[in-house]
């Protein structure tokens, strides 16, 4: 599948990557044995339901055609597709960072590109 694949990063994992230049997964990732991604539609509803209360989150974008065979679509608990990278994430690789704040009224506000 091409097109932009996501990744929701709390400030601490993404200051890691920034000091090694890559991510490597967070706690749920390592569990899972595989790097959680989403498309862009997926956002908000990942956000919500495993992100719930927290600030200042960081939105990787990278071309999903960039990860070759490591990027495999497999259906959630719930049926839905979602992208899985089975590898590191090279910061070389992502062609946007965002931030996902919240505004004056307390809702997250999300980069354009996700609907």
């Amino acid at each position: 599948m091409t097109g932009l694949v996501y990744k929701i990063l709390r400030p601490a994992e993404w200051s890691a990557a920034q000091e090694t230049g890559a991510f490597t997964g967070s706690r749920d990732d390592a569990r899972d044995g595989f790097i959680h991604l989403s498309a862009a539609h997926q956002v908000r509803a990942v956000c919500g339901r495993h992100f719930h209360g927290e600030n200042d989150l960081v939105l990787l974008a990278v071309e999903a055609a960039t990860f070759g065979p490591a990027l495999k679509w497999e259906a959630s608990h719930k049926g839905e597709a979602f992208p899985h990278l089975y590898g590191g994430l090279s910061l070389a690789l992502v062609s946007s960072v965002d931030e996902i704040r919240r505004g004056a009224d307390g809702r997250l506000i999300f980069p354009s590109e996700i609907p």
